[in-house]
């Protein structure tokens, strides 16, 4: 059983950001950045899956600079056998087609039984890249997965649903699922897996090794475009709405539609 985990460097929660001089995005040379929380849920799902079925393998997969290698050293270090890098700068991209269609590439090379996600990026936050993935894989899929068991065809997922209400869904293998964050208790890699990860294979892919041009999997050719973000204006104005519950609520309407644009 072979099972590929994809796993993101975010900035640190606590980070402080500062936006670029083109008022487009933040400024990263200056941040931190450690793994994506639901990111470590789904290697230790992936772990334990393979000590309880009495072996397989686990691989890593994650894309960007030079930086992110120290995740999978983290990776490696708790228990994974080897890891795919997409190396390059340009790996960053915000639209998670586009960053589906690239890790979609280098999954198919590896013909893996199922392929596990992080619910959603700490980041970001689009929880599409997993459902993405698994439509340009043809693989089946399942989402907020809270335990996953072997069956002969594949897995059963538990899914998290509204109004603490759970359901058990049937995959057939190949499979990918998303993996909700607090399943289970993480693991610490220990000094030995430490030691052995720095014997680990860490292969680096190209895009003509994924058989991708760069204009397939440019920035340009995403529909989503970020005009200016900025950081909110903190102040104490308020305006105190008088007259009876008939008038306030046309006051309130008024400025919700005229001054504050939110329908």
């Amino acid at each position: 059983m072979k099972i590929i985990v994809c796993m993101k460097q975010v900035p640190v929660q606590d980070s402080l950001l500062k936006i670029a001089e083109n008022g487009r995005w933040i400024l990263e040379d200056e941040l931190n950045w450690e793994i994506n929380e639901s990111d470590h849920y789904a290697l230790e799902t992936a772990l334990r899956l393979k000590e309880a079925n009495g072996g397989g393998e686990v691989v890593l997969l994650t894309m960007g600079p030079d930086r992110v290698k120290e995740a999978i050293k983290q990776g490696l270090a708790k228990g994974a056998d080897r890891a795919l890098h997409l190396n390059n700068e340009a790996f960053s991209t915000i639209d998670p087609f586009i960053n589906a269609k690239l890790l979609a590439a280098a999954i198919k090379n590896e013909s893996p039984d199922l392929v596990f996600t992080g619910l959603q990026t700490d980041d970001q936050g689009w929880g599409q890249t997993g459902p993405a993935l698994a439509e340009m894989l043809g693989f089946s899929h399942a989402t907020i997965a809270m335990e996953i068991v072997k069956t002969d065809a594949g897995v059963k997922v538990k899914r998290e649903l509204e109004s603490g209400w759970f359901q058990w869904v049937e995959l057939p293998a190949p499979a990918l699922v998303s993996i909700q964050s607090g399943i289970s208790q993480l693991r610490y890699a220990t000094i030995k897996g430490i030691m052995m990860a720095k014997k680990k294979e860490i292969k680096q892919l190209t895009l003509a090794d994924i058989g991708l041009s760069e204009t397939e999997v440019d920035d340009k050719q995403s529909p989503l475009k970020f005009d200016k973000i900025y950081m909110p204006e903190k102040n104490k104005q308020a305006e105190l709405l008088t007259g009876d519950p008939k008038e306030i609520a046309r006051q309130l309407a008024d400025k919700l539609k005229n001054e504050a644009k939110v329908f």
